[in-house]
């Protein structure tokens, strides 16, 4: 079996120049560099960058052997730190893989699709692709596009497959140019049973790749393009996001990049920048921070979606039966491709994660669309404890968002 990996960026004199440049020492034999902010004179912006530059060390140190890039735009600046790397960090402007964050991407094609009247969130994945999801008892027929979206259809997710894990464990440099279109992994999940029935009074919730695979097979049926020319069309182009793509098939990042690379079974090591894996709706986005940040920030402000649509986004679902993904994400709630968590200073922050060959991404924007952050990390060799990993990726969200600096 070929393998599909997945996962669950004034002038100064006397005294004030030698304390600027014992900063500047103390951060390089730390690993740690800061941007100077667009904005240097936006109130509390200053104390912003050192919270910033200290919650990247901790996000270092949760991650291990990673390099951190973060991006926060308040609405009046924007403020960048990173760690790791030693001479050769993260580019500032550094493309990466999104990986799951891809989904927010997708789901906004499905709903920009509704609201023109292509398709129906209460549409069931039989009417669009017949017989594609059936034996083993599923049954498409009883599964609805906004059960994909807001991950309540019960479907098996097909990176879990013992065989695929294995493959890629084992045998990458043969998988590494693998380009297996999205319905063959759609048939994978299909020789397992669902692991429940969808409940449309009383949804239950299980995070699935497979659920975004077949999001974005109906939208190319309901759209009449590609799935990543719809992105390219609908979201990249009208947002002027240059430095985000969707490669398809072609394993090269493109632009300034940091390498990736992971550990062997035999402890060593091996460069899994270039690899043509992760190339469908479920996390086959090429971005940077900065784009990121535009995109959420223009999600959140209504740019992207009329209300009607934004709304049924943001509606959430309750997460309480899914065990695994609460030790990683233990509050809020789930929308249409959109996380809900809750913010120190109230109220709560949208996003989605993406977690893949050794790329993770956290993204963060507030309901107003006026603040965000994005966090690019990747593995210089390790694989971080994503739950350790998490809970510091939060607080340096929770901090950029809540933090000064805004007015």
């Amino acid at each position: 079996m070929r393998v599909q990996g997945r996962g669950r960026a004034g002038r100064r004199t006397g005294t004030a120049l030698v304390t600027g440049a014992v900063a500047v020492v103390t951060a390089l034999m730390t690993g740690l560099t800061t941007a100077p902010p667009t904005n240097a004179a936006a109130p509390g912006a200053e104390d912003l960058r050192r919270t910033l530059a200290a919650d990247v060390r901790e996000v270092r140190a949760a991650g291990g052997d990673v390099r951190v890039l973060a991006e926060v735009d308040t609405g009046r600046g924007v403020l960048r730190a990173r760690a790791g790397g030693g001479t050769v960090p993260t580019p500032w402007n550094a493309r990466f893989r999104a990986a799951s964050t891809t989904k927010t991407f997708t789901a906004v094609v499905v709903l920009q699709l509704a609201a023109e009247g292509k398709l129906s969130l209460d549409d069931t994945v039989g009417k669009w692709l017949p017989g594609v999801v059936s034996g083993h008892g599923n049954d498409g027929s009883r599964i609805t596009v906004r059960d994909l979206l807001q991950q309540t259809s019960g479907l098996f997710d097909y990176v879990n497959d013992p065989g695929l894990a294995r493959a890629l464990a084992e045998h990458f440099e043969e998988n590494r140019h693998d380009a297996t279109p999205a319905e063959k992994w759609v048939a994978v999940a299909m020789r397992h049973r669902p692991l429940f029935t969808p409940d449309h009074r009383h949804p239950r919730w299980a995070y699935s790749n497979t659920n975004y695979l077949l999001a974005g097979m109906i939208a190319e049926k309901a759209g009449g393009l590609a799935w990543r020319e719809q992105v390219e069309h609908r979201v990249i182009a009208p947002l002027g996001l240059r430095d985000t793509s969707v490669p398809g098939a072609n394993p090269y990042l493109p632009g300034p990049h940091a390498r990736v690379t992971l550990r062997t079974p035999d402890g060593g090591r091996t460069d899994v920048t270039d690899h043509s894996l992760q190339h469908t709706a479920d996390s086959g986005l090429v971005t940077t921070t900065a784009d990121l940040n535009t995109f959420f920030r223009a999600l959140a402000g209504g740019k992207l979606l009329p209300p009607d649509q934004l709304r049924a986004m943001q509606r959430t679902v309750d997460r309480s039966g899914a065990t695994d993904d609460l030790a990683e994400w233990p509050e809020g709630g789930y929308g249409l491709g959109l996380r809900r968590t809750p913010l120190s200073c109230g109220s709560g922050y949208w996003h989605h994660e993406g977690d893949g060959l050794g790329s993770y991404t956290r993204t963060g924007v507030t309901p107003d669309g006026r603040r965000s952050v994005a966090v690019s990390v990747t593995s210089a060799g390790d694989t971080p404890d994503r739950v350790r990993f998490n809970k510091a990726t939060r607080k340096l969200v929770d901090d950029a968002l809540c933090g000064a600096g805004t007015s």
